[in-house]
This record gives structure tokens, C-alpha cells and sequence, in this order.
């Protein structure tokens, strides 16, 4: 539900953000047309994909010890926390022992997991995420509480719909480990590699996609998401 600007989060009641506000308060109908959307696909996505998500998950737990999904918290619209389905690529507690990106040498990704990566077979299980209302499929990616304290006023204004799984930020971003291990090789760590050279860049794009939002441009990038798997 897209909130009146009096009902917003204090932090995101600032001049910065008023222009996106009132660019997706001209498209309630639009807003409504994604959300029905977002409810009918991934419900029936859920059951068409329910095969992979068991030989996915069998395979997970047969490669290295720990649980099937990871299930980190981030923050999606509003500025609200949720835990994120994703099937785990990495080590178990690999966010306790090292940065939350990675890089494309990380040794805390496990074979398997090297492999999901490559097709975003990891990112399926968002279908519930979906489905219950806190992400959606076209959108801004979720990060977590660390990334988004650092946000400067105007990024707010990507909560103020919901996370989502790709974006056009996620497409040319696509091989964002393999950026930033340019950076990493010259010694910097993986945090300030992301919050200084990447971050700001996604957001371009995202807050660029806010204004530009309608129905028909989130098929596209629907679409444009598939053909860089395809292509990759």
C-alpha cells in the first residue's frame, strides 16, 4: 500500500525525496497493476519451480555443512526490516567472518554455490518474499541495515516501494563481484570498495527508475533481466 506523505517514515520526509514521492503518487493504478502482478506470478512460479527448489536445496546440503536457505535481514519499503529467502552460496555464518559482498575470489563460496550464482539460481526462493509483500520483482535491491544507515537523503526515496529482485542497476551490475575485485587487488577493503564506488552508481540507476516506473517498464526490465542470464 502506498502510504500519504504525512504517514512516511520521519527520516524520509525531505525535500530529496518529495519529488519521487509525487512522481508514484500519479501512478497509484500502476502501483496496483505491479502488486497484482507480483502476487499471481510468483504464486504460480512457486509451484512450476517447486522441483528445482528441492534438487537445489538437496544438492546444497549434500556439498557443505549448514542450512538449505540464507536467511539475512534487510531492509525493504518504508524502511522496514524483513528476512530475505535466498538459497545459501556460501559457508554457514560466512557474514560473521568476512564483509557482506563479496568479491569474485571470495573463499567463502562453496562450489555449489559458485554455480547457483552464475544462472541467479540463488535468487528464486524470493518468489516468497514476493508473494507475502516484502519484495517485488522489479525494484531496488534489498540491502542490509549496515549499507542503508549509510544512504544519502535522496536514496530514500528507493523505500519507498517495496525491495525487489532485479532492477536495471542489478543488469549492469551484473558482475559486480568481478568490479569490485579490481579495486580490492589495490588493497581496499570490500565495505569501502561498495559504499564509495559502487553504491552510488546502483543508485543513479534506481532513483532513475523511479521516475521513469509504469507497468510496461518493469516488463522490460523483466525481460532484459532474462536475456542477461540467457546471455551471460
Amino acid at each position: 500500500m502506498f502510504k500519504k506523505w504525512e504517514e512516511l517514515p520521519e527520516f524520509m520526509r525531505c525535500d530529496e525525496v518529495k519529488k519521487y514521492y509525487n512522481s508514484l503518487n500519479k501512478k497509484k493504478f500502476q502501483l496496483l497493476l505491479k502488486r497484482i502482478f507480483d502476487v499471481v506470478v510468483s504464486f504460480i512460479m512457486i509451484i512450476v519451480v517447486s522441483p528445482i527448489l528441492l534438487i537445489v536445496g538437496v544438492w546444497i546440503k549434500l556439498d557443505s555443512e549448514g542450512p538449505v536457505f540464507y536467511r539475512q535481514e534487510r531492509v525493504t519499503q518504508y524502511g522496514r526490516t524483513f528476512r530475505i529467502f535466498k538459497f545459501r552460496t556460501m559457508v554457514a555464518n560466512a557474514d560473521k567472518i568476512g564483509a557482506l559482498v563479496t568479491s569474485r575470489e571470495d573463499s567463502r563460496i562453496t562450489k555449489v554455490g559458485s554455480l547457483i550464482r552464475k544462472c541467479r539460481l540463488d535468487e528464486v526462493p524470493q518468489l516468497f518474499n514476493i508473494l507475502s509483500g516484502d519484495m517485488t520483482f522489479v525494484g531496488t535491491r534489498p540491502e542490509v541495515k549496515k549499507y542503508v544507515d549509510a544512504y544519502t537523503n535522496e536514496m530514500y526515496a528507493t523505500l519507498l516501494l517495496p525491495a525487489g529482485v532485479t532492477s536495471e542497476a542489478s543488469i549492469k551490475f551484473k558482475d559486480e563481484d568481478e568490479i569490485i575485485s579490481k579495486y580490492t587487488e589495490e588493497g581496499r577493503t570490500l565495505d569501502d570498495v561498495y559504499l564509495k564506488e559502487v553504491l552510488p552508481i546502483k543508485m543513479d540507476y534506481n532513483l532513475s527508475d523511479i521516475l521513469k516506473f509504469n507497468f510496461k517498464h518493469d516488463m522490460f526490465t523483466l525481460i532484459m533481466t532474462l536475456k542477461a542470464i540467457i546471455l551471460r
